[in-house]
């Protein structure tokens, strides 16, 4: 899912190979922000990842901006996971991140102020980590490869699940 189609587009062409090839004949591709996730994606999802947020959907899932993590939440099953990978360079990236107001990413930050916040939006986070680009996961992107190349490049990595959906 992506709010822009371009990206979409040449990932899409890849389903149709073989699965060892990385095909998925079960994959779905939709044009939409996180912001107005189509109603038809109700708990579909078993797993939602995503993967070096940018921009408005950097700040929401940085900030546990509710409304956003609730859409999220919205479009999972019950027991669904939820991974975040947020990377940045302090340095190159320092710009950026003092436009979206961002706070100083680090795991007490996480722990303390975002953990409570995906809780309430029906989150339990399993793992929180830093990870260096060399223990990097195994990432199925084109993106997450270039990035790998800058040894400054901070990396937080947090794997939660969906729990029963919280009263609105």
């Amino acid at each position: 899912m992506d709010a822009n189609a371009r990206p979409l587009k040449k990932i899409s062409e890849k389903i149709h190979r073989q699965p060892k090839r990385g095909g998925a004949r079960n994959a779905l591709f939709v044009q939409a922000a996180v912001e107005a996730l189509p109603k038809e994606l109700e708990g579909l999802a078993a797993k939602v990842q995503v993967q070096f947020p940018w921009g408005s959907l950097l700040h929401s899932v940085a900030t546990g901006e509710y409304e956003i993590l609730r859409n999220l939440r919205r479009i999972c099953c019950d027991n669904a996971w939820l991974e975040i990978i947020i990377g940045w360079d302090p340095t190159k990236d320092h710009t950026e991140l003092k436009r979206l107001c961002l706070p100083d990413l680090s795991l007490k930050y996480f722990s303390a102020e975002l953990l409570p916040r995906y809780r309430s939006a029906g989150f339990e986070t399993i793992r929180l980590g830093m990870l260096s680009p060399s223990n990097w996961p195994s990432l199925y992107s084109s993106w997450a490869q270039r990035l790998r190349q800058n040894p400054a490049r901070v990396l937080i990595h947090m794997l939660a699940q969906a729990m029963d959906m919280p009263a609105t």
